[in-house]
C-alpha cells in the first residue's frame, strides 16, 4: 500500500465568519491510498481549535506505516482527528473500489437517500444576517452563526425576515454562563430548534443546572465515543463531524452509541469540498439534523462533485467517492 498526502486551498464565496474569526479560503488536506492499481481518496480540514495545522496533518498522514494498513490498525496508529479522518475515508473508498461495491453497502446500509442540509448564515451584525437570511428564505433550514453579545437582536431580526423558515443556531462556545438562560429564552421565543455548543467545552456543566428550553447540541465537547458519558444531562443532541471523530469508522460507531444513550444526532462538517462531504452522507442517513453545506459556501468545488438541488443533497457517485 502506498500513502500520499497534499494540501489544497479552495476559495470561499465572500467570507465565512464564526465567533472565533473569519476566513476567505478552505484549507484542506487530501490523502490517497493505492496498491499501484486501485486508489482511494479522503479529505480533511485541519482545525487550529484542536491544535492542527495543514503541515502537521499532512506530516501525520505521511508518517503512517503503509504495511498492513487497514481501518482497524489505523485507529491504533493515529489519534482521532483530521489526519485519521482523511486516511480512514480514503481506505473506505479504496475498499469499495476493490470490492466493486458501494461504501454504503460495505457499511451495511441500503441505497442512500437524498438529504436535506442546513444552509449557514455567517456571523455578522443583526441587520446583515437578516438580509442574508432573507435572500436564502427559499431554503427550508438555515443555520445561524452566533457570537454572544448582540445575539438577541440577531435572532429577532432573522426571525422577522424569515417567519416561516426552520432555524438552528451555533454559538461556537461564545456564550458565558450569565448569558446562557436569557439567550436560550430568546432562542425559544424566536422558534430556534437547536443551539450548538453555547458554552466553552470544559465549562459546560452549567447546562445541567438549568431548564433547557431549547435543545442544546454538543459540538466542540464531543469528538469520539469516549466523550459521551459526561455529556448526559448537559446536552440533548450531539454534532458528529468526521474530522473530530477521526473518520467514518468511528463516526458510525459514535452515532450508534449516541442514539443508545438517548441523544439526538446532528451530522456536520467543516467548510470543504464535496470529497469531505461524501463520506458523511452515509452517516447522515438517519440524522435529526444535517449540516453538509460546505461546498455551497465555496466559490468553486472540485470535479466531480456532489449534486445539490437547493438544500437537497444527492448521494455521491462512485467517481467522487465510495
Amino acid at each position: 500500500m502506498q500513502i500520499e498526502a497534499w494540501a489544497e486551498s479552495w476559495p470561499i464565496a465572500g467570507s465565512f465568519a464564526i465567533a472565533r474569526g473569519s476566513k476567505r479560503e478552505a484549507n484542506v488536506v487530501v490523502a490517497r491510498v493505492s496498491d499501484g492499481g486501485i486508489a482511494g481518496c479522503g479529505e480533511c480540514v485541519p482545525y487550529a481549535r484542536y491544535g492542527e495545522t495543514v503541515d502537521s496533518v499532512r506530516r501525520a498522514i505521511e508518517t503512517v506505516a503503509a504495511d498492513g494498513l487497514d481501518r482497524l490498525t489505523l485507529a491504533r496508529r493515529l489519534p482521532a482527528g483530521a489526519a485519521r479522518n482523511a486516511l480512514d475515508c480514503a481506505l473506505w473508498d479504496y475498499e469499495a473500489k476493490r470490492a466493486g461495491r458501494s461504501a454504503a453497502s460495505l457499511a451495511g446500509l441500503g441505497p442512500l437517500a437524498p438529504l436535506l442540509t442546513a444552509y449557514t448564515i455567517s456571523l455578522d451584525a443583526a441587520e446583515a444576517m437578516a438580509a442574508k437570511a432573507l435572500s436564502a428564505r427559499h431554503l427550508p433550514l438555515l443555520k445561524l452563526k452566533l457570537g454572544g453579545e448582540g445575539d438577541v437582536e440577531r435572532l429577532q431580526q432573522v426571525r422577522a425576515a424569515c417567519p416561516q423558515t426552520r432555524l438552528i443556531a451555533d454559538a461556537n462556545e461564545s456564550w458565558t454562563a450569565a448569558l446562557l438562560e436569557p439567550l436560550l429564552a430568546a432562542a425559544a421565543a424566536t422558534g430556534i430548534e437547536l443551539i450548538e455548543q453555547p458554552l466553552p467545552a470544559g465549562a459546560d456543566a452549567a447546562l445541567a443546572a438549568i431548564k433547557r428550553v431549547v435543545a442544546v447540541c454538543a459540538d466542540e465537547s464531543l469528538h469520539t465515543r469516549a466523550d459521551l458519558e459526561p455529556l448526559s444531562g448537559r446536552y440533548d443532541a450531539v454534532n458528529i463531524k468526521l474530522d473530530k471523530a477521526g473518520g467514518l469508522t468511528e463516526g458510525l460507531a459514535l452515532a450508534a452509541a449516541a442514539r443508545a444513550r438517548g441523544f439526538k444526532v446532528m451530522v456536520g462538517s467543516m467548510v470543504a469540498t464535496s470529497l469531505s462531504m461524501a463520506p458523511a452522507t452515509l452517516l447522515a442517513q438517519d440524522a435529526d439534523w444535517v449540516d453538509l453545506d460546505g461546498p455551497l459556501l465555496l466559490a468553486r468545488d472540485r470535479e466531480p462533485s456532489l449534486e445539490y438541488d437547493g438544500a437537497r443533497l444527492k448521494p455521491p457517485g462512485p467517481e467522487l467517492w465510495g
